[in-house]
């Protein structure tokens, strides 16, 4: 599930709620010439919002090391933005007419005269340059170095119970650079830990789902339990598999034949190719062909520990398991980065983007929005610009904890599928009945009850909240074009009365009750690692199921790239090719039986008997038409049909 490792998303300064992001900088545009100092250019959002009077404790000392990496902010930061727009919307005359990697680098990328004076700005202020790639400039030094080349003081502050060092102002570069820099990164140093651990660690501990389970939806009354909702409830779906999907979704005769799909992850699995043949032989996908998945990996990982990282291994064999089940014919490239830290995770995005490794990208991290800084977000918004440019479309799990009340003590949504250049993707609890046959949806949110004592009621029925899909109106960042007229008005004012982004745009599968069944080889109790299925669930699957979608409608597009979907994904809002997901579906609530082992691998310690109801996702509800669970809904019978009808520029 993707809350397991988005809360491992650690690069960015955890902070107070953020204000709107400035037009300028919601665009990942270059801030303003300082009004207070006409020789320099403020970067806006350099300075974290925890880094208060209050929580000043003095300088950092200058001989303090700091690295952290300058962005460039390109030839033309105003004309890629607007050319991402123009290139993905279906009513631009621009739309579709893609550009390559390299004429997007030379249309809107930094100059070697940008770069050459960025590094001569950094190198005469005592930093060292330590790498330089497309995308930026990366230095360090020490902190009186830092402070001569960026304008500003570097102060320790208290935060929670520790100090970490920021700057005291916003950071700012010389005016006569004449906006080259985008942003710096890695002023400040929260929530950062230093490893010595760079291996990657064996796989994790086995889980196993105990039984008994459902086939498909309803095929296994739970007859000898308590009733729920005035009725028998069925037991858990075993775990749905492709050929289900497939069907869900109107998958039809098409494959994703000749799509490349790529998955960002932290890590990677060092099981994966057994793991995921094995799974589709055993479940009747289509086997791998040679060539077919491919890994693109970094030189060295670091900070294992800190990032749990085999609890990634899970991650990235669920989403290219999920893929290649729904799009069996795609190609896949998985980009593991070196870390779950910002910096790792960009560098990975940038790789698919500068090398245009896929047309589609399904990313299953993320973090809470109060954790991500503006100059952080302008970074990631620039790679995304830079793919929308390209013909290439992003695809990012909306979440797991519903409105984050539960996991936060703020409402809130999630980032970056905050961003207006991405495609967030909530959830929903699937219903397919006998024959592959498609039910109903509710909007992912489950409420548990546990069997009491003596087996004849559910203690506290319905039971408190444990997950959802992630939704909701973000705080930070503007009401783009795409959701204006679709989103109800409500809901885009709720945080700011000019409109801001909601999440998510577009759902699917993700609750682990009627979840997808996997394959991985994990670690038993006795130190062997063996290959076992379990089911699973969270918006983790639900962003690679969409990815697969889109490579369907991509081959029926033939072979024609989407791009950055959403202005597409919008303009159909209301028909029928969608699935309008509400919570009720049935007129009556809805529950299902579940059984687990107490120590998550076999009977030996007892097993756990709960009742977990569905549509019930924190504050958040999936009504009738857009909504902040599920979006315009799931993709129905002609939904990978109807991309065809864009053939016409």
């Amino acid at each position: 599930m993707r809350s397991n490792r988005a809360k491992l998303r650690a690069g960015v300064s955890m902070a107070a709620t953020l204000p709107m992001l400035a037009g300028a900088l919601a665009l990942g545009i270059p801030a303003a010439h300082a009004a207070d100092n006409p020789a320099r250019d403020t970067l806006a959002g350099t300075k974290p919002a925890w880094a208060t009077a209050k929580a000043d404790k003095g300088a950092t000392s200058d001989s303090a090391k700091v690295s952290a990496r300058v962005y460039l902010a390109g030839k033309d930061a105003t004309g890629l933005a607007a050319y991402a727009k123009s290139v993905s919307d279906p009513d631009s005359a621009s739309y579709g007419k893609y550009l390559s990697a390299a004429q997007a680098q030379a249309r809107f990328g930094a100059t070697k005269a940008q770069v050459a004076a960025v590094k001569s700005w950094l190198t005469a202020a005592g930093l060292k340059v330590t790498d330089v790639t497309e995308h930026y400039v990366a230095v360090s030094g020490d902190v009186a170095a830092v402070e001569k080349a960026f304008g500003t003081q570097l102060h320790n502050y208290t935060k929670g119970s520790k100090t970490y060092r920021a700057p005291d102002k916003a950071a700012s570069a010389p005016a006569g650079l004449d906006g080259a820099v985008l942003t710096v990164t890695g002023l400040d140093n929260a929530p950062h830990k230093a490893s010595s651990k760079d291996q990657l660690p064996p796989p994790d501990a086995v889980f196993k789902n105990a039984g008994p389970f459902s086939s498909y939806y309803g095929s296994n009354t739970a007859s000898t339990l308590p009733s729920a909702y005035g009725s028998k409830i069925p037991y858990a779906i075993k775990g749905y598999t492709g050929k289900q999907l497939r069907a869900a979704y109107g998958a039809g005769t098409y494959t994703g034949k000749g799509v490349r799909v790529a998955i960002t992850d932290a890590y990677a699995s060092p099981t994966i190719a057994f793991d995921a043949a094995t799974y589709a032989k055993k479940n009747g996908d289509a086997a791998y062909t040679s060539g077919q998945l491919k890994q693109v990996l970094p030189k060295n990982y670091t900070k294992t520990e800190e990032c749990g990282a085999a609890g990634w291994y899970g991650e990235e064999t669920l989403d290219v398991e999920a893929v290649h089940a729904v799009a069996p014919d795609a190609n896949i490239t998985y980009v593991g980065a070196a870390s779950c830290y910002d910096d790792d995770l960009l560098d990975s995005l940038s790789k698919v983007v500068d090398n245009h490794l896929a047309d589609i990208v399904s990313n299953s991290w993320g973090d809470i929005e109060a954790n991500q800084t503006p100059d952080l977000a302008a970074a990631y918004d620039q790679v995304f610009q830079f793919g929308a440019v390209e013909g290439i479309g992003f695809y990012f799990s909306s979440g797991d904890n519903g409105d984050e009340v539960a996991n936060t003590g703020t409402k809130q949504v999630d980032t970056p599928a905050n961003s207006a250049w991405v495609t967030a993707v909530g959830g929903t609890s699937l219903a397919v009945g006998k024959g592959d046959k498609y039910l109903w949806e509710t909007g992912w949110g489950t409420e548990k009850a546990t069997l009491s004592a003596d087996g004849k009621s559910w203690t506290n029925f319905p039971g408190a909240f444990t997950s959802g899909a992630g939704g909701g109106t973000s705080k930070t960042v503007a009401e783009p074009f795409y959701q204006k007229g679709v989103v109800p008005n409500a809901l885009a004012t709720a945080n700011n009365a000019t409109g801001n982004r909601v999440v998510p745009d577009i759902s699917a599968i993700a609750d682990p009750n009627t979840g997808f069944l996997v394959g991985q080889t994990q670690t038993f109790p006795d130190g062997s690692q063996q290959y076992s299925e379990y089911r699973i669930g969270g918006t983790s699957l639900a962003s690679p199921v969409i990815a697969a979608v889109q490579a369907l409608a991509q081959q029926a597009r033939g072979g024609k790239a989407l791009g950055f979907a959403n202005p597409s994904i919008y303009s159909k809002y209301g028909s029928r090719v969608y699935h309008d997901v509400t919570d009720n579906p049935t007129g009556s609530g809805l529950a299902v039986a579940r059984v687990d082992f107490a120590n998550s691998y076999d009977a030996t310690d007892g097993l756990l008997t709960s009742v977990r109801s569905l549509g019930k996702d924190s504050s958040l509800s999936a009504v009738k038409g857009y909504d902040d669970v599920t979006g315009v809904g799931t993709p129905a019978n002609g939904y990978v049909q109807s991309f065809r009808s864009f053939n016409r520029r």
